[in-house]
């Protein structure tokens, strides 16, 4: 039996030494412990011995298996270890760098320009009541923006009787009638932020979308005002070469009001019958919509508890997903919300 041990001790390490791999420690635990092993056919052999000495050579079979055992993990734990070391100098790949959403760096740049002309920059609450929605703007109750099929009511408590039901705005302009509630004029304000209409998606419509809204109040506030600061603007975001053409238009909170178109950055006015069936963008008008505007209506400015008769203002809204479809040609607003990495890295900064 000692003659056998001393074999297995042996035989054992010459092969320790071979050792290159993990899968060779894994053959070599089989070789010397598993169920066909020369240890194994020794520990059925002890039944066989006398009986004084079964104990004793049990005991060191025992020990034997435990040191080959030992010696096997550590030399497998060092071999794994020296696998999965971190090497610093080995080149790693770039990780792919983040960046701000399309909409929400056009967004900051429009707020820029604005505050290059003194505006202050406010984001409004995106939770509403009726008051603020509607009543404050003079739009009347029979007015059909008001109607469930246009406008996400919540199903909440009501504040009171004058606030009326809870909803998700349907525009940016409440936060217009805060910030006049709470602020004496002369007011300059952009309030960027998103909004909530039940459309149906498709190409041009989204049930979440995002709007600036501006507006100015103060003493000798005339159309003229406006008219310059939308043309700055639009200078400013699009070409230095863009003109502004103002269309009369109705809204119940602006009074006149109008909706403004801008030149077309791609093909000019000028050559729209050569550019009619060229240009993806106005297909050959060499106009685009932009966004809508007015003098604020006296009833909006005595809601706040503005006296319409010292004070006039002129308010705006524009609509920031049909801005940058217009600017960089894209043809379905359903783009900036399904996450595609090929799409948004492409205004990646």
């Amino acid at each position: 039996m000692a003659q056998e041990i001393r074999k297995i001790k042996e035989s054992f390490e010459k092969d320790l030494e071979k050792g290159k791999s993990k899968d060779f420690f894994q053959e070599l635990k089989v070789k010397y412990l598993g169920r066909k092993s020369k240890i194994s056919e020794l520990f059925s052999n002890i039944p066989n011995l006398p009986k004084q000495e079964r104990g004793r050579w049990g005991k060191e079979l025992n020990i034997l298996k435990n040191q080959i055992s030992s010696a096997i993990e550590e030399r497998l734990s060092e071999k794994i270890q020296k696998e999965e070391r971190l090497d610093l100098t080995y080149p790693a790949k770039r990780p792919q760098k983040g960046s701000i959403h399309i909409l929400s760096s056009v967004t900051k740049e429009i707020c820029l320009i604005f505050k290059e002309l003194g505006f202050n920059v406010i984001e409004g609450n995106e939770v509403e009541d009726e008051w603020h929605n509607f009543s404050a703007l003079n739009i009347p109750l029979d007015h059909p923006s008001r109607d469930a099929f246009d406008t996400f009511y919540l199903d909440l408590a009501k504040k009171d009787k004058k606030s009326g039901n809870w909803l998700l705005r349907s525009h940016t302009s409440p936060s217009q009638i805060r910030i006049m509630q709470q602020v004496d004029p002369p007011l300059a304000v952009i309030s960027p932020g998103r909004v909530y209409r039940p459309d149906v998606v498709d190409a041009t419509h989204s049930f979440m979308f995002y709007q600036i809204e501006g507006f100015v109040v103060g003493q000798d506030i005339n159309f003229s005002y406006l008219k310059g600061t939308l043309l700055y603007f639009a200078r400013q975001f699009f070409s230095q070469e863009v003109q502004l053409r103002f269309r009369p238009h109705f809204f119940p909170f602006t009074e006149p009001s109008a909706e403004v178109d801008v030149s077309c950055v791609i093909c000019s006015k000028k050559n729209k019958q050569k550019n009619q069936d060229r240009c993806p963008v106005c297909k050959g008008k060499g106009w685009l919509e932009i966004l809508g505007c007015g003098m604020i209506h006296p009833d909006v400015l005595e809601a706040c508890n503005i006296d319409s008769k010292k004070y006039q203002g002129f308010a705006f809204g524009m609509g920031v997903d049909r801005i940058v479809m217009q600017k960089y040609q894209i043809n379905d607003i359903r783009l900036f919300y399904e996450n595609d990495i090929n799409f948004l890295k492409q205004f990646s900064i």
